[in-house]
C-alpha cells in the first residue's frame, strides 16, 4: 500500500521541480495562467494516459491537473527552499517505494523496463479503481493477459 502515497509524492514533487520556471501569461480561453515545464509535461503525460486508457486518463488528468496547481506556489519560492521542498518529498516519495518493495519482496518494474516510471502512477490508480470495484471488465482483460494477482 505503499505505492498509494509514494507514486503520487514522487508524481508531485517532479510537478513542483518543473513548475519553475512559470510565466504568467494572458490565455484568451483561459485567462491569467502560469506556463512551466510542468504544464508542458502534464499535457503529454495525459495524452499518453487517455491513449491507454480514456476513462482512467481522464481521473488521472484531474488528478494530476491539481498537483500542478498546488505546485505552483512551492515554485513561488526562493531557490533554496523550492529545491529542499521538492527534493524532500521525492526522496520520501522514493523512500516509501523502497520500503514497500522491501516487504513485497520484489524489485521495482523500472529496473527492467524503464517505461514502469511513466505507467507507475497509472497503474496505482487502476489498482485503487479495481480494489473500489471498478473497472471489473480492464481487471479480467489485464489477468487474462498476464494471469491473476497473487
Amino acid at each position: 500500500y505503499t505505492h498509494y502515497i509514494g507514486i503520487p509524492l514522487i508524481v508531485f514533487s517532479v510537478f513542483c521541480l518543473l513548475s519553475k520556471p512559470g510565466y504568467l501569461v494572458n490565455a484568451p480561453v483561459f485567462g491569467a495562467m502560469i506556463i512551466s515545464p510542468a504544464l508542458f509535461v502534464w499535457i503529454v503525460g495525459n495524452a499518453f494516459y487517455i491513449k491507454l486508457d480514456l476513462k482512467l486518463g481522464v481521473v488521472m488528468t484531474v488528478i494530476t491537473g491539481v498537483m500542478v496547481y498546488f505546485a505552483q506556489p512551492i515554485a513561488q519560492f526562493g531557490v533554496g527552499t523550492w529545491l529542499a521542498v521538492s527534493l524532500g518529498i521525492f526522496i520520501g516519495g522514493w523512500v516509501l517505494q523502497f520500503i514497500g518493495h522491501h516487504f513485497e519482496g520484489k524489485k521495482p518494474a523500472f529496473v527492467d523496463d524503464i517505461m514502469g516510471l511513466a505507467i507507475g502512477p497509472l497503474f496505482v490508480l487502476a489498482e485503487l479503481s479495481f480494489e473500489l470495484g471498478l473497472r471489473d471488465g480492464l481487471k479480467q482483460e489485464i489477468e487474462r493477459r498476464s494471469g491473476p494477482v497473487r
